[in-house]
């Protein structure tokens, strides 16, 4: 991003951080009873400020990260077990994900009622190439049975931390994001389609992408209502 002092989640736009609009996006859902905020430890002050200044009284917790996005995930889970219960079904969200919107989020809990999880995906618009380097033989994937994994991935919660503690048990400590621990441990991953635009801000284009946005004032902005 060009920008070694702030994180990107709390640059702002429009006078707003990112982590606001993206938090406004659950606040604002009628199934959505509770939210625990997983942060860095040097911003959890200015979490809380910021929860305070934009209403977000759905927030329950504000809880330091880990070493890694494995184990920071793992502890807002515990944590939102003790607040909300483990029967509880968690979706799992990008903090710099602003603009997925209120259906994409309706359908993934409808999903875990029906299949016992859901990840959010969009379609892969490009022609994929399979190759073991980038200079080498490579060949076609049928990018139609292609979909790219966005956020929210949602499982019961009680399934989620037990796949959770089995990784800490045998030490596997990298993956990648929640649907590939829980595909490791043979739980079955349901697809829902999200909006395109449901993108993560990681680059400059990216930010200046969600900036045009909101200058726009594109309705994906009021959670897709």
């Amino acid at each position: 991003m060009g920008n070694n002092e702030v994180p990107k989640q709390f640059l702002t736009v429009a006078g707003k951080p990112i982590l606001t609009y993206t938090l406004e996006r659950f606040q604002r859902h009628d199934e959505i009873d509770g939210i625990i905020l997983v942060a860095l430890k040097g911003w959890l002050d200015y979490c809380q400020k910021m929860i305070s200044s934009w209403q977000l009284d759905k927030v329950l917790a504000v809880v330091p990260g880990g070493m890694n996005s494995q184990e920071s995930i793992r502890l807002g889970l515990e944590t939102a077990r003790g607040r909300i219960g483990e029967d509880a079904i968690a979706l799992i969200h990008d903090g710099v994900r602003p603009l997925i919107d209120c259906e994409t989020i309706t359908r993934c809990i409808r999903s875990v009622k029906q299949y016992g999880s859901a990840v959010t995906v969009s379609p892969q618009m490009e022609t994929l190439l399979y190759g073991k380097t980038a200079d080498g033989p490579c060949h076609i994937i049928d990018r139609d049975s292609c979909w790219v994994a966005r956020a929210p991935q949602c499982f019961y919660l009680r399934d989620i931390l037990k796949a959770h503690h089995r990784a800490m048990l045998d030490h596997r400590l990298r993956f990648i994001d929640s649907a590939s621990l829980m595909q490791y441990y043979g739980y079955a991953i349901h697809s829902v389609r999200g909006p395109m635009e449901n993108i993560k801000i990681t680059t400059a284009l990216d930010f200046q992408v969600f900036r045009a946005i909101v200058a726009a004032g594109d309705n994906a902005l009021d959670g897709g209502e």
